[in-house]
Order: structure tokens, then C-alpha cells, then sequence
């Protein structure tokens, strides 16, 4: 074996084993462009409506497409606006998938704020960007920059290029 794959491993221990200061990443996601005032479609197997608290529950196959933003989970409960009666958050659970060009994201669950332009994916964060990965406790992503930022026990594998 080389130097180079000595020093690789052994920087990839160092950070596998750094203190708290780690733990947070923040990163750029280009590719995201969503548009809050873009029409959002949704489809599912089935769908229930509460009119007394202003909210309808997708569950089963759930995918959700708003402009260039592609989101896919077991189940999305989707809160109105009182005022307006548009869509205000969504809230994805059962596995979510966030998709863009060239970045997919995974976690157990995320809410996607629309009047705040944010999408927040918490539970076992998976991002990978070509073969690079990173993982962590949750991700915060603003939708209109594409800025991410990674909390939580950071990890992280970055592919070299010839390696």
C-alpha cells in the first residue's frame, strides 16, 4: 500500500473521531432552484381531508414536484394557510427523498416550509453529491440560495479525483 492511502485513512479516523467543533457543515446545493409560488403536485394511494384543522394527509407512494424540487415519502400531511388558503408547510415522514439534478438526499422525515422557503430533513441524513457522501443528524437547506447547513455528527467521504 502507498503513502497517500495511509494518509487518507488516517485522516479519515481524525475526523471520524473530532470533537463537537465538527459537527456542523454547511455546503452549497447548486442545482436546487425552487420556486414557493410554483404550482406543488402531489400524488399518492390515498387521501384524507380535515377541514376543522385546515390540513389533508397524502399516505402511500407519496410524490411531491414543485418546480425544479422532487420529494418522495410514505406519508406528507399538508398545513394551509388560514388567511390565504394556500399550501404553508408540509411535514414528510416514512422515509423521505430529495432529489435534485445532480444531489439526492435522504432522511427519515423532513418539513418543507413554503412561506419561509425552507426545507429541514431530519433522522439519519444521507446527501450524496456524484460519489462524494455526507451524512449527519439534520440538514437545513434554503431553497431559494440552495445553502445547506449539516448539524449533528458530520461524517464524511469525499471522492478524489484519479483515486
Amino acid at each position: 500500500m502507498n503513502v497517500r492511502f495511509y494518509k487518507t485513512a488516517i485522516l479519515c479516523a481524525t475526523l471520524s473521531f473530532a470533537a463537537p467543533a465538527l459537527s456542523q457543515t454547511d455546503i452549497n446545493l447548486g442545482a436546487v432552484n425552487a420556486d414557493q409560488t410554483a404550482p406543488v403536485e402531489i400524488t399518492a394511494d390515498s387521501l384524507s381531508i380535515e377541514q376543522s384543522s385546515g390540513t389533508a394527509i397524502f399516505e402511500g407512494n407519496v410524490v411531491l414536484g414543485q418546480g425544479d424540487l422532487r420529494l418522495s415519502a410514505g406519508r406528507v400531511q399538508v398545513v394551509y394557510n388560514d388567511a390565504s388558503g394556500d399550501i404553508s408547510r408540509l411535514s414528510a415522514s416514512g422515509g423521505v427523498t430529495f432529489v435534485t439534478g445532480t444531489e439526492a438526499a435522504e432522511a427519515r422525515e423532513a418539513e418543507y416550509d413554503l412561506d419561509n422557503g425552507t426545507l429541514v430533513m431530519s433522522g439519519e441524513v444521507l446527501l450524496t453529491q456524484g460519489a462524494s457522501a455526507i451524512s449527519s443528524d439534520s440538514m437545513r437547506i434554503n431553497l431559494e440560495t440552495g445553502a445547506a447547513r449539516m448539524e449533528g455528527r458530520v461524517r464524511t467521504v469525499f471522492a478524489q479525483g484519479g483515486n
